[in-house]
């Protein structure tokens, strides 16, 4: 029998064997624990930390590496909300980079989870004439202006109401997680999302070993897998430890923000109460966390 890791085909090879011994004679028995571990919103405190401990090993045997891997949950009083400063952006895709290097994407089969898009000032915002492939020789072009789009982390996510196996879901401080290890890749969710933030993983994700990000969160960058869906959590992995997402520091021209929006102190706040904000498709009524404003 050959073979194979996936959740799904897993399922499959169970289905057909109707229960015959002889579905689990060719499974890996680590991928066999992965599937029958509850899912993750229902793990005691004990069971998270046996599955972070075989993680970490397992992780340390893959790659010769150390992991960290947090479980940390949402923290009281925290909605986490994003903005971004479309008068400020240059189109450098800094924030792409940097979001691959912090976050394990693959580099092959190549996964990027931001995407900058260009468009023409003369034309406004248009998606349908917007240029992702954009290679001028110096950015910002002349008579173009850019708008990053990843995962908006609506308030009323359908990309979380179409999952049959309850695989995603929106965290108490708004981020919207995949468990990797429950999802069956039916790509439901991506079919849903009217903004293209969600990412599947054709092939075995490829991350060189000295580019690995060690510091991994369960819900976030930890190394995927093939035949499971991938996509923006904020960078959960820095925000629940107090630091802002990867993206958010290396914009040289200082056109992202992020901060808590149940604070009324914060920088997020002060954008919403006081600059011209929008969000992408708000006919839509997904009521993104992710808003733009034009600072100048």
């Amino acid at each position: 029998m050959k073979e194979d890791k996936s959740r799904r085909s897993f399922l499959k090879n169970m289905a057909l064997a109707a229960g015959s011994a002889i579905a689990l004679s060719g499974c890996d028995m680590k991928a066999l624990d992965h599937f029958l571990q509850k899912n993750f919103r229902t793990l005691s405190k004990a069971e998270v930390d046996e599955i972070i401990t075989s993680l970490q090993l397992e992780y340390k045997n893959k790659y010769g590496k150390d992991f960290t891997v947090s479980a940390k949950p949402a923290t009281d009083g925290i909605l986490f909300g994003y903005a971004l400063d479309l008068s400020r952006c240059i189109g450098c895709r800094k924030c792409v980079y940097a979001c691959v290097e912090e976050n394990n994407q693959s580099r092959g089969p190549q996964i990027h989870w931001i995407q900058v898009l260009q468009m023409e000032k003369e034309k406004g915002i248009d998606f349908a004439d917007s240029d992702v492939h954009y290679n001028p020789e110096k950015v910002p072009e002349e008579g173009h202006f850019y708008l990053p789009v990843q995962c908006q982390q609506c308030r009323n996510p359908q990309c979380t109401t179409v999952c049959p196996v309850k695989a995603t879901w929106q965290e108490p401080d708004g981020i919207v997680v995949v468990d990797y290890n429950w999802c069956i890749g039916c790509r439901y969710c991506m079919a849903a999302c009217p903004y293209g933030a969600r990412h599947f993983n054709w092939a075995e994700p490829s991350v060189p070993e000295d580019e690995m990000n060690t510091n991994v969160h369960y819900l976030g960058n930890r190394p995927r897998m093939k035949g499971v869906v991938e996509k923006c959590t904020f960078c959960i992995q820095r925000v629940r430890e107090g630091r802002y997402p990867a993206c958010v520091e290396v914009c040289p021209v200082g056109a992202r923000k992020f901060g808590n929006l149940l604070d009324p102190e914060s920088e997020i706040r002060y954008i919403l109460e006081n600059k011209r904000v929008l969000v992408l498709k708000q006919e839509l009524n997904t009521q993104p966390k992710f808003y733009y404003f034009f600072g100048v």
